[in-house]
Parts: structure tokens; sequence; C-alpha cells
């Protein structure tokens, strides 16, 4: 079949490749043209581990191409895809749908054939009777069927997401249109992956509850974690002995600094926003919401605390700013609240990220970056760890302290022990929940 992408972010291009690796020809859109180009050579604009390769192998295949000209993406489609940005619209809370609707009304001019819009961006319930709308008052005569199809890719693990998800989920209102859906996703289907398929309405819920429930479930250990500081449990014990109960599951149940990310922060906000305009507020998740950002502060304490106080003066080494590893994703990560903090107190920070550079010397001005974590450290007074990369997981603790000026050790994620850190020679260690 083919397929036109409008967008090449990271749900669009994502999607895009792995269509493609489906065998379907698949055309991608983007009004950056410099875009196009670095895609055109190879270039992936974000990290995604495997991404690249699997771009180029099915660019140079012929499956996959990239153009300005979105009529020339969509001549001949048989579904056109819709995978733009709804950023958080400020004032508000709610989601941004200009671009949605604006890829709408181009598609309406252009479209020339029976094709199925398919929504893969994230919207508000109700946005594709929206889109349905705009397309018909701006081209009256053309054929055509909406579809809602939200993504549920981890960045990081995306690819592995896309072919061997938990479930894909189709909205649509007719046969025709789940005729053209069930073939795009006929290679999931013939592996027997589950395929939802249900009304508009019901697809794009299930997109905020499934976000906004495992929102509740990163919040929910967190305060527990908060608890067991005071009452002298370990978050960790506690973790795995409710996640193996089959029901509650062990996902999302890591104490750490908060969520962050695209979709987590974005989506509660919208959730709460679509239930205070039908008059029903999501008290849970508004709930939720704040205490993700009081968790972020009670991290910036936990650091003080160790600083004796005040970390003015105090040279401070900054293990991993993405939100989380294999991602160079800095959006709504806990760093963009916690390092500011810290150099708003008067600490040199230095910072160690993989990936995060990129995007992070122009979010966290003030810090040093550096490649090395054990240069890195060399005469700080403290160290956090903020991301899990794999490369913060095994380091030479006894190296580390004895660089240091004052061996101290903040492990927002729980990744080492008070053993561990005492045996290799720090004098000061705190974790979360334990």
């Amino acid at each position: 079949m083919k397929i036109a992408m409008i967008g090449t972010g990271y749900v669009g291009l994502v999607s895009a490749v792995c269509f493609s690796d489906f065998g379907h020809e698949v055309v991608c859109v983007d009004k950056d043209l410099s875009k196009i180009e670095a895609l055109r050579s190879g270039k992936v604009p974000i990290y995604e581990p495997g991404l690249d390769e699997l771009m180029v192998r099915n660019f140079e295949a012929g499956r996959l191409s990239f153009t300005g000209d979105l009529r020339e993406a969509i001549a001949g489609a048989d579904a056109v895809f819709i995978a733009v940005g709804t950023p958080t619209r400020r004032g508000d809370g709610h989601a941004d749908l200009t671009y949605v609707f604006a890829a709408a009304e181009e598609i309406a001019h252009a479209l020339g054939n029976y094709a199925v819009l398919v929504t893969k961006s994230t919207v508000p319930v109700g946005t594709n009777r929206k889109v349905q709308q705009i397309i018909r008052q701006a081209n009256p005569a053309v054929e055509f069927d909406v579809a809602s199809n939200p993504e549920f890719l981890r960045e990081g693990a995306a690819i592995d997401d896309f072919m061997r998800p938990d479930r894909v989920v189709v909205g649509v209102e007719s046969a025709r249109a789940a005729v053209v859906m069930s073939e795009i996703y006929r290679p999931l289907f013939l592996r027997d992956f589950p395929i939802v398929t249900t009304d508009l309405e019901s697809a794009e819920m299930i997109k905020y509850a499934a976000n906004a429930f495992l929102a509740t479930k990163i919040t929910f250990i967190n305060e527990i974690a908060a608890l067991c500081e005071r009452v002298g449990a370990d978050v960790k014990q506690v973790s795995k002995g409710i996640g193996l109960d089959n029901r509650i599951g062990n996902k999302f149940l890591h104490a750490g600094p908060g969520y962050g990310g695209s979709c987590f922060p974005k989506d509660t906000k919208a959730l709460a926003r679509i239930g205070q305009e039908h008059g029903l507020p999501m008290q849970i998740t508004e709930t939720v919401i704040k205490l993700n950002e009081d968790i972020k502060r009670r991290m910036i304490d936990k650091i003080l605390d160790l600083c004796d106080g005040s970390v003015n003066g105090k040279t401070i080494a900054v293990l991993g700013v993405t939100f989380k590893p294999n991602t160079d994703d800095m959006r709504a990560a806990p760093a963009l609240t916690i390092v500011p903090a810290l150099v708003g107190g008067g600490a040199k920070v230095r910072v160690v990220d993989p990936q995060g550079r990129r995007e992070g010397e122009a979010l966290l001005p003030g810090v040093s970056w550096m490649d090395d974590t054990y240069k890195a450290t060399q005469g700080a007074d403290v160290v956090v760890i903020l991301t899990e990369w794999n490369e913060f997981r095994a380091l030479d603790l006894s190296q580390l302290a004895k660089a240091m000026k004052t061996p101290r050790m903040a492990d927002l994620r729980n990744i080492y022990s008070t053993y561990d850190a005492t045996r290799a020679g720090f004098e000061a260690y705190v974790s979360v929940g334990r």
C-alpha cells in the first residue's frame, strides 16, 4: 500500500520507517526542506537506537522517500497519516491542534482519490470529528474516511515497540476504512499481535487513559518512596513485593526524580483539561501533575542536604540530563528543574550525558559539559546520578570517591546502595525511598 506521512518528528519518522520495513511504499512530508535534505542523505535528526540503519536500508530499497511537496506525497495514497506536533497550549494546558488542523486543510485541497486520513498525533477526544468537518468543508467532493491510530512508542525502544506492540489501536467508522487499516497492519496481525478496532472517540481516549495511568503509577511509587524514607522501609523491596502481583505488574514502579518526556507531562495536562471542559474534573490526574512537580523539588532538597544546606561555591557533577536513557529528548526532564536550581544557588555544575548535549546546551545555560565521568567528578563536592544510562551503572566508585573533594553522592535512580558507596569511600550517600 502507499502511505503518506505528514510530519517527520519522532512519531512520524519512526512510524514511516517501520511501515516501509513492512513493505509499504511510504512518502514522508515536511515543510522544513533542510530536514528533508538531511533525511535523504541518511541523517536522522533524533537519537533513537537502530533508527538510522533501518531508515537508510528502506530508503535505498526504494520503499521510503522524503519530500516537501504534500500534493506529490498524497497522490495515489491509500492512507495519509497526520503525525505533526500537538504541544501543550500556553495558558490552559490543552493540546495545541493548530498543526493538525492546518495539515487537514492542506490535505483536503490536495486529495484527488479515496484515502483514509489517519491521525497518529496524540489529540483530545473529538479531534477526528473536527478533522472530518474541516475536510468536508474544504473539499465537499472528495471521498475519504478518518481513522484514529494513536501511538504507544517508548523513546529508546520505539522500533521494538512498533514491530512487537502490546496492541495496535484503530478507531474507524466504516468497513472500507477498517479494511485499509487492516492491510496496513497485516504483518502484525499475521504474527498475532492484538489489533483493537473501536470507534473514534474510544481510540482517542485510550491514548490519554493509558499515559495518565502510567504517570499515576510512577507518581504513586514516588509517593510511597517518600514514606519509606520516613518509616525505614526500602522502596525497591516494596516495588518488588507489589510488582509480583500480576494485577499490578512491575513496570513503572521504579522510584526516582519524577516523570518527564514528550508524552506524560503533555497528556496528563490535556486529559485534565478535557475533564474540566466536560464538567468532570480528573481529580487523580490533576493530583498526579502537582505531585510530580513536588517530587522534583524534593530531589533538590536531597542535594542541598548533602551540601549542608547550601550549594553556593560547590562543584557538582551531574550524570545524565535527558528524561530517560537511550534518547536525546530533554522535554520536561527532571534535570530542567533540578540543574537550574543548583546553578541558581551558586553551584558550579558539570554535566555528563551521552546524548543530552545537543538539546541541553540551550536549555541548561551556565553548566560545563564534559565527556568523561571521572574527569567531571575530579575535585567535585557532590556527584548526582539523574539519568540511568548504562555507562553510569558500573562506575568504579572507589576511583570516583578518591578523585572528589568531598565524596558525596545523590543517587536519584537507586543504581547503587549505601553499602556499595560506603565501601568505596563515600562519606555520604542518599537515594530515593531507602
